[in-house]
């Protein structure tokens, strides 16, 4: 009986461990295509996504359709959003690039400016957001990573949060149209 909880012990230990770790965006800066925002986000990319409440279920499903165009280190991504429902939303982004790979960003529904950093294939972005829910609007932060697959395809997997506490997750593709 000593030996099985030992077993038990021992392989409850690693998944411990992993819920005290968080990801390091250095990590990435060897993973290859290597990830510039300006050259993927120029043009138009649709997106397909979902949100998850945080039991997992999924609540909300959605499309993106977005165009997007770069002067120098300036970029405007203009997102067309169409959920499931059948409503609609749309939301402008206004990037600048710095150096090092951090960027910068604003849009109308976003409360300050948005920050973030490629290395390697990702990208993270934090920002908070002004969220409509049930007649009030409410800020929630998200911290969106992204992973660069192919010249093509990016995934982005993104935690929402209100006071420290996960509310739900978005999960996106994105896929650049060919010229």
């Amino acid at each position: 009986m000593q030996r099985r909880l030992f077993i038990a012990a021992t392989a409850s230990t690693p998944l411990w461990l992993s819920a005290c770790a968080s990801q390091s965006l250095e990590g990435y800066a060897q993973e290859r295509p290597v990830l510039d925002l300006a050259r993927y986000f120029n043009g138009v990319v649709d997106a397909h996504g979902i949100f998850q409440d945080r039991s997992g279920q999924i609540v909300r499903r959605f499309t993106v359709v977005m165009d997007c165009r770069w002067e120098g280190d300036q970029g405007v991504l203009d997102e067309a959003f169409t959920y499931s429902d059948g409503s609609t939303q749309r939301r402008v982004w206004r990037l600048t690039r710095h150096a090092d790979g951090r960027y910068t960003g604003r849009a109308d529904d976003v409360v300050g400016t948005a920050e973030g950093r490629t290395v390697g294939n990702a990208f993270r972005w934090q920002y908070t957001l002004a969220l409509p829910v049930d007649g009030r609007v409410i800020e929630v932060q998200f911290d969106d990573w992204m992973y660069l697959i192919d010249e093509r395809v990016m995934l982005n997997r993104a935690t929402m949060r209100k006071f420290g506490v996960t509310l739900g997750e978005v999960t996106l593709s994105f896929t650049r149209r060919s010229p």
